[in-house]
């Protein structure tokens, strides 16, 4: 088959790839200058089926976003809000309870919660939602707090990010999700989000909870004033540090959604679909020590996120429910997918629809 593509200008890359052997820094790059999409897609694929087969992969999971209070306030966030702006909440724990009650008959199998960084959020807040939700739905996985809240309760309580995780995981929760990471670079980060942590920081943060067994997530927010090498780069550093530890569980690039942020002026168009395409198969390639490579659905658009099942993708995320921080953003897409949506997506695309739990153990396959 890859002869098909001895006259592409990838031609050396996918010898690589066929042989299983690990991309450069200049291989991503090249990558993600050639336009030769069905070659990388067809690189991506092969790397997909050899990890993941025909599977295709979502979960029936719920996500709660507990605050739009944040004192980081990054340029490109839609969510965020200031505690005086008539659009700011918190929800009361009570509310948190009855969002949770309301998926009990669902077969939920993971309540998703992230929310911004109130300067007045104590952790015994965080410890307690966890415990309340946990206690309504005890079968259920909890992916709570981005690394950028797991350092603001840090900082808020005068301790260790180890000690906040191993206090929030005595409370309940399961794993971390993937957001925060945006794009390491320094240059990016100082001008679109200067308050935010680093890049290192957000690392440190996942190696940690690797180290105390517990797994995560990693994203890429791309689409806005990011280059090619900022976008390879920042891929990488996610390689090394799962060389160290093995930790995360799935990679998912991110779409940014101007609308409403205050890039709206500076960047007026989303990502096209071809972009998004190459940059998650460019994510399957370069990442070869991920398991995972998610297409989040309300990002991308479910047609998108259908047509990247061929591209190297093996997870569309899940049924979601109710979600504020892209849709703030002016995502068009709908705020939840039934599972017979998802199965479709996925049975149509010619895959074998698998229904996982956080940490991708088959609850029910086809």
């Amino acid at each position: 088959m890859q002869e098909l593509f001895r006259d592409s200008d990838l031609y050396d890359i996918v010898e690589k790839v066929v042989k299983g052997e690990r991309l450069s820094r200049e291989d991503g790059i090249r990558l993600y200058q050639s336009n030769d999409l069905l070659t990388i897609g067809y690189m991506a694929d092969l790397v997909r089926k050899r990890k993941n087969g025909n599977r295709a992969y979502f979960i029936v999971n719920r996500h709660i976003n507990h605050t739009n209070i944040c004192k980081v306030r990054c340029k490109f966030c839609a969510f965020g809000r200031d505690k005086d702006d008539p659009k700011a909440y918190l929800l009361p724990l009570e509310v948190i309870e009855a969002k949770a009650r309301e998926v009990v008959d669902m077969g939920v199998t993971e309540v998703h919660i992230v929310g911004g960084c109130h300067p007045d959020l104590r952790l015994e807040y965080a410890e307690e939602m966890l415990r309340r939700v946990h206690r309504i739905l005890p079968g259920v996985h909890l992916q709570a707090f981005t690394a950028v809240e797991i350092d603001h309760f840090a900082e808020q309580e005068g301790i260790t990010v180890e000690e906040v995780l191993r206090r929030l995981q005595a409370a309940g929760l399961g794993s971390l999700p993937g957001g925060g990471a945006e794009i390491f670079s320094p240059r990016v980060r100082e001008k679109v989000c200067e308050k935010k942590i680093s890049g290192e920081r957000w690392l440190e943060v996942h190696a940690t909870a690797h180290k105390i067994g517990m797994r995560s997530n990693a994203t890429m927010l791309y689409g806005h004033i990011e280059t090619i090498e900022e976008r390879v780069d920042h891929m990488l550093r996610l390689r090394e540090v799962q060389d160290q530890t093995g930790g995360f569980m799935t990679f998912i690039p991110l779409a940014f959604h101007p609308k409403h942020t205050q890039m709206e002026n500076v960047i007026t168009t989303r990502t096209t679909g071809f972009d998004d395409l190459k940059t998650l198969a460019i994510g399957r390639l370069l990442l070869d020590n991920f398991d995972h490579i998610k297409a989040f659905w309300i990002m991308i658009g479910p047609k998108v996120a259908q047509v990247s099942l061929a591209f190297g993708v093996d997870d569309l995320d899940g049924t979601v429910v109710e979600e504020r921080i892209t849709h703030d953003a002016g995502a068009d897409t709908s705020q939840s997918m039934t599972r017979a949506e998802i199965v479709k997506l996925i049975r149509d695309a010619g895959f074998v629809p698998v229904e996982r739990d956080t940490l991708y153990n088959v609850v029910r396959e086809g």
